[in-house]
């Protein structure tokens, strides 16, 4: 495995996103070795939970929108294999008058839908993760972090979801049944990131802790105990509460949501020109940076007042 380093000791699996600079942004081939990670895990008898961390300062900075890696991977090789396209260019008519495209409204949904089920893996399977994160947890980190059954952090951490400022919907939306809709929509509303403190105090995460070192002990704490209970029973009870979830809708919003991201890149945004929009920035880095600087520090708080971005009497 390339993108991921794994370990299993003392009960548990420990899965270590590891493109630290990439800043653990999920590629095509970060997900397979990440989903055939957590299978491995759960075919295990000795292995009793599961800790998904990042390397480097940070723990997952969302998708990777310049990954290739889905081009050179076995089902890819497979598809062309089949249907006579090696060589042929994916975005090409000759493709896309013989296999699936990659600009249609269909086309999106179909691979939003297609990403979540790899991530949607955490919450089904029977043997509980729990998410260590420090630095920047956004975009599809969040997704990757509260698919999770439980979340540690650091303090510091920034956790959020800047997308939705000119981009898309967040495609597996599972901070509600974390924090409610109120600050769902604060987030969601604005783009606007909240600390690892004011995590914990609004219930998006279990605790927050001043070090990465301390975070990580307390993921191993929990760890310990798990490690001592049968996985029969830690699968029930896993599952009694997921169930309920489900009752609440948390499977079928995540369909509906895939649906409204799709819907989200053609509503003005710049999805549909991203290269262009980056070019002319120079760069997507510099992309970024120009959509987020208009908002501030892009922090929301809970116990502050938010700074104002118009100067107003109002």
């Amino acid at each position: 495995m390339k993108d991921i380093i794994g370990v299993k000791k003392n009960g548990r699996a420990i899965i270590t996103l590891n493109r630290p600079k990439k800043r653990n942004a999920l590629s095509y081939r970060l997900q397979l070795e990440l989903e055939a990670a957590l299978l491995d895990a759960e075919q295990d008898q000795a292995v009793h939970c599961v800790i998904i961390t990042g390397a480097g300062p940070d723990f997952c900075s969302g998708y990777d929108l310049q990954d290739r890696t889905k081009l050179d991977s076995d089902e890819f090789v497979q598809l062309r294999n089949r249907y006579g396209l090696d060589g042929v260019r994916p975005k090409s008519k000759e493709w896309m008058e013989n296999v699936r495209g990659f600009s249609s409204f269909e086309d999106d949904l179909y691979s939003i839908e297609r990403t979540q089920r790899f991530l949607l893996h955490i919450f089904d399977m029977h043997k509980p993760v729990i998410a260590c994160v420090q630095g920047k947890c956004l975009a599809g980190g969040i997704s990757l972090a509260f698919c999770c059954d439980i979340v540690v952090c650091t303090d510091d951490c920034e956790i959020g979801f800047p997308p939705a400022r000119d981009f898309g919907v967040l495609p597996l939306n599972m901070m509600m049944y974390h924090s409610g809709p109120q600050w769902t929509k604060r987030m969601l509303l604005t783009g606007d990131s909240i600390s690892g403190r004011d995590a914990a105090k609004i219930g998006l995460v279990l605790k927050s802790l001043s070090t990465q070192e301390a975070a990580e002990q307390e993921a191993h704490a929990i760890a310990d105990r798990m490690a001592l209970i049968p996985n029969g029973l830690l699968a029930a009870n896993k599952r009694s509460v997921n169930l309920g979830m489900e009752l609440m809708g948390v499977r079928t919003m995540q369909r509906l949501n895939a649906g409204l991201d799709a819907r989200g890149h053609l509503s003005g945004t710049w999805f549909t020109g991203m290269n262009e929009a980056a070019a002319k920035a120079g760069g997507l880095a510099n992309l970024f940076r120009q959509r987020n600087n208009q908002f501030g520090k892009g922090v929301a708080h809970v116990d502050e007042p938010d700074e104002r971005l118009l100067k107003s009497n109002l």
